[in-house]
């Protein structure tokens, strides 16, 4: 398998034939990384179409159903834990509230703040699409042994610490 050449082996040899004079085998990492963004990103809304929601609605609503009961965060509290920009977090939750899987209540203590909380049919549907979406997880990566699945977490942790601080 190692031997085998994928589309970044080949972006680095043509760039060593054009422009020997740039190291671009940073991309062999970067490129890659990104690559497998895209492609873990469809595989996981692949997985869930079956519960009618998206990869975003999950980010969402796992979010609000980890913290328990009353599962009721603040969208401060919300953006602290997903992976979504602010201004799409306020069109996000306007849609679950449409499809009835969240609610929305004002803060007694400031009306201009919604609290976002999962309804009765939010937590039947990210209940069952977080387990599809563990299983698909545990699929994509199913090709690395134990000790290559830790080593590439750790690998992946120290890039994502870096680049948040």
């Amino acid at each position: 398998m190692a031997k085998e050449k994928d589309i970044l082996d080949n972006l680095i040899l043509e760039w060593k034939e054009e422009r020997p004079d740039l190291d671009a085998s940073s991309m062999l990492i970067v490129g890659r990384i990104l690559k497998l963004g895209k492609v873990l990103e469809k595989r996981a809304n692949l997985a869930l179409q079956g519960n009618n929601i998206h990869y975003t609605d999950l980010d969402v609503l796992a979010t609000l159903r980890r913290f328990g009961k009353p599962f009721e965060l603040s969208p401060k509290q919300l953006m602290k834990s997903v992976l979504i920009t602010s201004g799409a977090m306020t069109a996000l939750l306007d849609r679950l509230e449409k499809l009835g899987l969240i609610y929305r209540s004002p803060d007694p203590n400031d009306g201009r703040v919604k609290y976002a909380g999962l309804t009765k049919k939010g937590i039947k549907i990210i209940d069952k699409a977080i387990k599809t979406r563990f299983e698909e997880a545990d699929e994509s990566i199913s090709m690395l042994d134990k000790m290559e699945r830790e080593n590439l977490s750790k690998l992946l942790k120290k890039m994502t610490l870096y680049f948040e601080n």
